[in-house]
């Protein structure tokens, strides 16, 4: 991976921060240090990053709180770094925005891997979505260049995933996909978590853009088989 590839590690216990980003450095991977969950937010947000490596425990504003924070304006990956396992399930049930976490203690070489395959789904999403800038089903518009989502002309606000998702199915009209074909297509096989995943997300969906959930009309499920999205 070039250099051109830029991140920003959020992260208050300074030797940590600094061994991350030199692993990362050394993997091809920019990093930029910042040291609590103001500064964080403020880089965050006023600069260009690639993919936010975000610690959970944090002076002045907790990783998850700005992690809500930081999806509101921006859509790239965020990488929740946790030690405490009952954080992982905080950041599991995905109200939250973050794409992925990772445990302390992880080895290097456990990080640069995580990032790049994030870096590199990310990108690969973007150079998909160049195909066709927009989408119409019905009600439904998506603009794939700005990542925004409109149902009868008033726009929906959707986290990074829910986005890629509404699009996958945006972009195969009435084709029924597995919940394992649908996680390994978003979240890839090296994402942490299973397919019930999907099933919080197509509900999630739902709930921003159907008049009834118990009826949808746009994602529907096919008992047995999957979900598909009607046109």
């Amino acid at each position: 991976m070039t250099m051109s590839k830029k991140i920003l590690i959020i992260e208050d216990d300074q030797s940590i921060a600094e061994l991350e980003r030199d692993y990362l450095e050394i993997g091809g991977v920019q990093a930029d240090i910042a040291p609590d969950g103001k500064s964080g937010l403020e880089a965050a947000i006023h600069h260009h990053y690639d993919l936010i490596l975000l610690d959970v425990m944090l002076p002045h504003m907790d990783g998850f709180e700005l992690c809500k924070q930081i999806r509101k304006e921006k859509n790239i990956p965020i990488l929740m770094v946790t030690a405490k396992h009952e954080d992982i399930d905080k950041i599991r049930g995905l109200g939250l925005g973050a794409d992925d976490y990772i445990v302390k203690p992880f080895s290097p070489s456990e990080l640069v891997a995580r990032v790049k395959a994030h870096l590199a789904r990310y990108q690969r999403l973007i150079q998909t979505d160049t195909l066709k800038d927009e989408i119409h089903i019905r009600g439904l518009h998506l603009n794939t260049v700005s990542r925004q989502v409109y149902i009868n002309g008033k726009e929906v606000n959707f986290t990074t995933k829910e986005f890629d998702l509404l699009t996958f199915f945006a972009r195969h009209p009435n084709q029924v996909f597995s919940k394992d074909h649908l996680f390994e297509s978003i979240w890839g096989f090296d994402a942490m978590g299973d397919n019930a995943t999907v099933t919080v997300h197509v509900k999630k969906i739902r709930k921003k853009i159907e008049k009834d959930t118990s009826d949808p009309q746009y994602i529907q499920t096919v008992w047995g088989s999957g979900y598909r999205l009607k046109s």
